[in-house]
């Protein structure tokens, strides 16, 4: 250690310095294809191993290997795991960007940085650790070609030592990631003890961080909600599956594909119960999935928005044709290509009402990983119950980030098919019509190729009650009638909102997908420091349900957190809201493509509530820092 790291880090000490205790964020700054992914996941797995509630978010480039990448993971003992605004611990390993990460840091943050980038010069204010990466991983690995990706693994050893975290739950967490793969297992193990021995030998720990042993995470797991929801459509009984790859959507096929093949291959004849088609485009994967609808199969599709843009042609088919299809959509920032690796929530207009002429699409909107399993189920009964696409929109957030979950619950109801006509409902319906509405909830009973009963021409041109050809202008709205009435129907059949009503709270909340953990804590942070009390309402499916007007009607303001930069959720709900009930509506709107983080929102409410809001004057923020300036 240099004597200008033990003059900073005298500085910083002080005999009552107040410990950290699980409660802090550590970002790790590196590059793209270098292999960190492997050692973040470790780190992040062994903090859950310390019964300490965590969160993990990689925020990466787009383009190719060796461009900056950061890897953001949270500590807290109060389950809070949205993304934290301020950065307490880095780990600084990019040349190219660890100067401004340095300069984006508040005063009393800790620093583990490769020594050769000297970054204990730029700040006195700061805690710096400094490694000779490239000295310690020469005999650990005595391969040239594999340093490059064992070198990161040292630096989970530098900060578990710093942290306080038990080595035998960092070795855990590394043979869970490795499973198998001995060779894998030893060759990383030497290289976290040896930046734990690095750590032990060389530093005073300066920084307030700690990890101590909390009882806060028995029995949970980490996954993607991406790999969530293909198990969920697995256990629905999807048997075939037509996909576009497409950052950040292609995951949730790729899970799929991996479980359908351990889990769904006939022991008797070793044949494949299912198909899963990369077609050419998302479009044509759309239209595979339409005509396996209506040929019975359970069928489905992954994107995200320019994938849904190519989609709106057969969105329109499936809708006025009516055939089930579920549609997963893994939202990204637009519009283009705009940021394909930065989350969003900007295609719920698009996807509301996807198609030319009037069209209204059902959408449901997961906010965990619990809920992309259970709401993939419930995606493909409603599907097949309305006889129209079905919409799941998570986001990147969501999607491609580990989360801590509890262990998913088997599904213990049947599925559900909807309206297919047997002999006994013919009997008791006398005569059928593929789009006749024979009790008022606007959904016919349809019929599937094979099964015996009156076959039909399925078309996206007009037609009658009869499933006839027609251009009669009575025909046309009698039909297009009788969809509203469906739509309205799926009010009451779609997942209910989340409602948290406060009767001391004049404002209430509304917020949608992983705007939700910014939420909740955002509420905290708006009791205990300002005392404004607020309700909260977590809208979980469109059509809207009959909870929000009560909702808007209980409170003075409402303010509706999205994160996109229209309002698209409430440009929603102004076409049903009376004006009256409009009026009350505010926005606060994220829209940087990071997650959204508890302190923008906070700060954002306290402006419109007339608020005096401290404004920080540092230095431009970093692409894997800034926050929702």
């Amino acid at each position: 250690m240099s004597p200008t790291d033990l003059a900073v880090q005298q500085e910083q000490s002080s005999p009552g310095k107040q410990r950290v205790v699980n409660d802090f964020s550590i970002q790790v700054a590196t590059v793209n294809g270098s292999g960190s992914q492997t050692a973040n996941i470790v780190l992040l797995r062994s903090i859950l191993l310390c019964g300490v509630p965590v969160s993990g978010k990689n925020m990466f480039p787009s383009n190719i290997a060796g461009l900056p990448t950061w890897y953001t993971i949270r500590a807290s003992k109060r389950h809070y795991i949205a993304r934290k605004k301020e950065v307490d611990f880095l780990v600084a390993m990019n040349p190219e960007t660890a100067k401004e990460d340095v300069m984006t840091l508040e005063p009393g943050a800790a620093v583990v940085y490769d020594e050769a980038l000297k970054l204990n010069t730029l700040r006195t204010d700061l805690v710096f650790y400094p490694v000779p990466f490239d000295t310690l991983v020469k005999p650990v690995c005595p391969d040239a070609k594999l340093r490059r990706l064992v070198r990161n693994m040292i630096y989970p050893g530098i900060l578990a030592k710093l942290l306080g975290i038990d080595p035998a739950l960092m070795e855990k967490a590394l043979g869970k990631q490795f499973g198998k793969k001995a060779k894998a297992v030893i060759l990383n193990a030497a290289a976290l003890k040896a930046g734990w021995d690095y750590a032990e030998a060389t530093f005073t720990k300066q920084d307030p961080f700690e990890i101590e042993a909390m009882n806060e995470t028995a029995g949970k797991i980490l996954i993607e909600g991406n790999a969530a929801a293909a198990i969920g459509c697995m256990l629905a009984g999807v048997t075939v599956v037509a996909w576009y790859p497409i950052t950040p959507s292609s995951s949730l096929c790729e899970s799929l594909i991996s479980y359908m093949k351990k889990y769904r291959i006939d022991k008797e004849t070793g044949k494949a119960t299912f198909a899963i088609v990369q077609a050419e485009d998302e479009i044509a994967s759309l239209g595979m999935v339409i005509g396996a609808s209506w040929a019975g199969a359970r069928s489905m599709t992954a994107t995200a928005g320019p994938g849904i843009s190519l989609m709106g042609e057969f969105a329109g088919l499936a809708y006025y044709a009516e055939a089930p299809a579920v549609i997963f959509d893994v939202q990204r920032v637009g519009p283009s290509t705009g940021l394909p690796t930065r989350t969003a929530q900007g295609d719920l207009l698009q996807a509301a009402f996807l198609s030319h002429g009037d069209t209204k699409h059902i959408m449901i909107i997961p906010a965990s990983v619990e809920e992309c399993y259970e709401m993939a189920q419930q995606a493909f009964d409603l599907a097949e119950l309305f006889q129209t696409p079905i919409f799941v929109m998570m986001d990147l957030d969501l999607g491609m980030n580990h989360w801590m979950s509890d262990g998913f619950k088997y599904p213990d109801k049947p599925i559900n098919r909807g309206k297919v006509l047997t002999d006994d409902v013919l009997k008791k319906i006398g005569e059928w019509g593929r789009y006749k509405d024979v009790d008022g909830d606007g959904i016919a009973y349809r019929t599937i190729p094979g099964d015996g009963m009156p076959a039909y021409f399925a078309r996206g041109s007009g037609h009658n009650a009869k499933g006839q050809y027609s251009e009669r202008p009575d025909d046309y709205v009698e039909n297009m009638d009788r969809l509203a009435r469906k739509f309205e129907t799926a009010r009451k059949h779609v997942p209910k909102p989340v409602v948290q009503n406060n009767p001391k709270a004049k404002i209430g909340f509304i917020g949608y997908g992983t705007s939700h953990y910014a939420t909740e804590e955002s509420r905290d942070q708006l009791r205990e420091e300002t005392k404004v009390e607020t309700s909260y309402f977590r809208l979980r499916a469109y059509p809207f349900t009959e909870e929000l007007a009560a909702f808007v009607d209980a409170h003075e303001r409402i303010y509706v957190i999205e994160q996109n930069r229209d309002a698209q959720l409430l440009q929603l709900m102004k076409l049903e809201l009376t004006p009256e009930r409009v009026s009350k509506l505010r926005s606060v709107l994220h829209y940087n493509g990071l997650p959204i983080d508890a302190r923008s929102v906070t700060d954002d409410v306290l402006a419109q509530e007339g608020f005096e809001v401290a404004k920080k004057t540092t230095a431009r923020m970093s692409a894997g820092s800034a926050g929702g300036e």
